[in-house]
């Protein structure tokens, strides 16, 4: 039941005709998780919070940086050292003393996220490590519980939300986590302040979508946006299984499969039949000048249009900077034409010039 300061709080979302107050008493009942309260996690507790989602848990075992502040937006100079979920949640109540809030300063691992999770009706995923975001993603997969995720780098992002009515998840995508030293994160490569602000709503957006049974999800769809050109892709999530040619190596999870081949045998392709493989860069044009292996560059989000005028009778490769979004493409390929295509594995970190 709302209370009548939350009739008045909420007025102008609730006046909404696919919301209403339906609506506004769903997310009053709804428990949400939130794993990591760093640049995602701000902004998805902040409009969640001030929406209305009745309990929201947060969980985070990190502690404020200055090298935070830039685009961890929910905290000051003053907050530095100082836990982060006990941080927000000390500000979030300040936004809206009608949601309960419950901080859990620990890590999420194997020990606890079944127990976690199982408390909750939505989880959210604003981690910045694979070993997090597989270990959420299968324990949501197993208690049937459904998950938005966002991931940030430099400039772009990409949005989903899995395991929703039987949908795909995250394993549907990428089957597998790539080696650590192969993969960059902010730290290492940076990301734009306003990224995760950009993200993060878009996440935001999605669970308000989920919880009021409203709209379009990204179910079954990657959303890629990069902030430096303005590009916005989705992607559909296939669940098609086909053959292998022959040469290919496998990668399978879920009954997924996956093209990958590994940079010595595309070193060896490229130096004894040159003629016989047909390269395709999906990264940025700014990345592919940086250093390229060769072959044509298309941005991922301008793949659609091509592949139909990709040369017939050639081993089509895909490559990007740690396998990710060449996985993507290869796919997308398949959905597409029919025709088979690889990933190159690792990427161009693992192509040793």
């Amino acid at each position: 039941m709302l209370e009548r300061e939350e009739l008045k709080r909420y007025n102008r979302q609730m006046i909404l005709p696919e919301l209403g107050k339906p609506g506004q008493e769903k997310l009053k009942a709804a428990r949400v998780l939130m794993v990591g309260a760093g640049g995602l996690g701000c902004p998805v507790l902040q409009y969640l919070v001030a929406a209305g989602v009745g309990t929201i848990g947060i969980v985070d075992d990190d502690v404020v940086d200055i090298s935070n502040l830039h685009r961890q937006i929910l905290y000051s100079a003053a907050d530095v050292g100082q836990p982060k979920a006990l941080i927000a949640k000390q500000k979030l109540n300040q936004l809206n003393p009608f949601v309960e809030l419950i901080t859990y300063t620990q890590r999420i691992a194997v020990a606890n996220a079944q127990q976690l999770i199982s408390n909750f009706d939505v989880v959210i995923d604003g981690s910045d490590n694979f070993a997090t975001r597989y270990l959420v993603n299968d324990t949501c997969a197993t208690l049937g519980k459904p998950l938005i995720f966002g991931s940030i780098l430099k400039f772009e992002g990409q949005v989903s939300v899995f395991n929703h009515l039987g949908g795909p998840n995250y394993r549907d995508i990428f089957p597998e986590a790539p080696p650590e030293n192969e993969v960059p994160n902010c730290a290492e490569i940076g990301v734009i302040g306003v990224l995760p602000g950009i993200i993060g709503t878009y996440m935001a957006n999605e669970a308000i979508k989920l919880i009021c049974g409203i709209g379009e999800l990204l179910s079954g769809k990657l959303l890629t946006l990069n902030a430096l050109d303005n590009s916005i892709s989705i992607f559909k999530i296939s669940a098609a299984a086909p053959s292998l040619p022959v040469n290919a190596s496998q990668s399978t999870e879920n009954n997924k499969v996956i093209n990958e081949i590994d940079a010595n045998t595309v070193k060896q392709w490229m130096e004894e039949t040159p003629d016989e493989i047909y390269l395709v860069d999906v990264r940025e044009d700014y990345e592919f000048d940086d250093e390229n292996i060769g072959g044509i560059n298309i941005p991922l989000y301008e793949l659609e249009e091509h592949i139909n005028s990709f040369p017939s009778g050639k081993k089509l490769v895909f490559i990007c900077q740690t396998g990710q979004r060449s996985k993507i493409a290869a796919q997308q390929t398949r959905s597409s034409s029919g025709r088979a295509a690889f990933s190159l594995k690792g990427g161009i970190n693992a192509f040793n010039f």
